[in-house]
């Protein structure tokens, strides 16, 4: 019996950020959005921030988050480059000076289909960026999530299909593959919740996944408008065409529930799609059928990559 089963939620593929934290008082909770300055991320941060939450928004580009948030009341910024383990330990330290317990952390920056690119010592950027710089952010920030009994949400992604962790090459030594390397990374997304939230729960954090949908949003910015055509996601002026496309407020929407839905109550290290909870997928399925395969939410797979992220990252045990 697995716990990937749907709960009955009142929401749909087509529910926006805005039916989904509709008459939501957050009032005296905190919230730390990583990229919440653009496409999902200032979707969920501008929600988060009407329905009464203080909201951080660590960013690579503070001057832009500065900019984008001018208007949203609520919104403070600290530097943060994903990539760089030093400038997430910094900005950590930032946040725990100026708070002392947070309600929520949205990991939901992140890269796609990149140019092969090299961080750290050497490290693969996709799996940095959008895995190994939220590990270590989240294990940073651990006993401000404790003290305040949060959820976790990662931004996963229906990418995860493409592959499992490729234990035997994680950073690609052997040959690039941009949507393999993205793939893997968002494995990784999703198998870091399943761990996380068997760690965390006694202490009250619980940990999702998700999968927003398909949306066009800055995370396309490394791909060419010809690529975008040839795969029927857009037209040769850039204009939206593909099946199933969702608004960036739609694709807010999943991670908002996943932050504030009472269904979600006492559960945890589970992977959502369409503001409900994901049915496991069979790796026969195409990958537009939605679910979520077995390989990314195996608990042991889970532990694994735990323990290779934490050697990796130096990152500060949970404890």
């Amino acid at each position: 019996m697995t716990d990937q089963q749907p709960l009955g939620s009142p929401f749909t593929a087509a529910s926006t950020a805005e039916e989904v934290v509709a008459g939501l008082d957050l009032t005296g909770r905190t919230a730390v959005v990583t990229g919440g300055y653009s496409g999902l991320g200032l979707e969920t941060t501008r929600n988060l921030a009407a329905a009464g939450a203080r909201v951080i928004v660590p960013a690579r580009r503070p001057d832009t988050a500065r900019a984008a948030l001018a208007d949203t009341a609520g919104c403070e910024v600290v530097p943060l480059d994903l990539t760089d383990l030093g400038s997430v330990r910094a900005a950590a330290a930032l946040i725990r000076e100026s708070v002392d317990r947070l309600d929520l952390l949205m990991a939901i920056a992140g890269v796609m289909a990149t140019p092969e690119r090299r961080v750290g010592p050497g490290w693969e950027g996709q799996l940095a960026a959008n895995h190994f710089g939220h590990f270590a952010l989240t294990c940073e920030l651990y006993p401000l999530l404790a003290a305040g009994g949060a959820r976790v949400v990662v931004n996963s992604s229906a990418g995860h299909t493409l592959t499992g962790i490729r234990w035997h090459d994680p950073h690609f030594r052997t040959g690039y593959d941009k949507w393999l390397a993205y793939g893997q990374a968002k494995t990784a997304n999703a198998l870091f919740v399943v761990h996380l939230d068997a760690l965390g729960r006694g202490d009250g954090v619980r940990a999702f996944a998700l999968h927003p949908g398909k949306i066009i949003t800055g995370l396309q910015r490394d791909m060419t408008l010809q690529e975008q055509v040839d795969r029927g996601w857009v037209d040769e002026h850039g204009t939206v065409v593909g099946a199933d496309f969702k608004t960036p407020s739609q694709g807010a929407a999943t991670g908002l529930w996943a932050a504030t839905s009472p269904l979600l109550a006492d559960r945890g290290g589970l992977y959502l799609e369409d503001c409900e909870v994901a049915r496991t997928s069979t790796p026969d399925q195409p990958m537009d059928e939605g679910g979520v395969r077995e390989h990314a939410t195996n608990p042991d797979s889970a532990a694994r990559l735990w323990g290779v992220t934490l050697a990796a990252t130096g990152a500060t045990p949970l404890p």
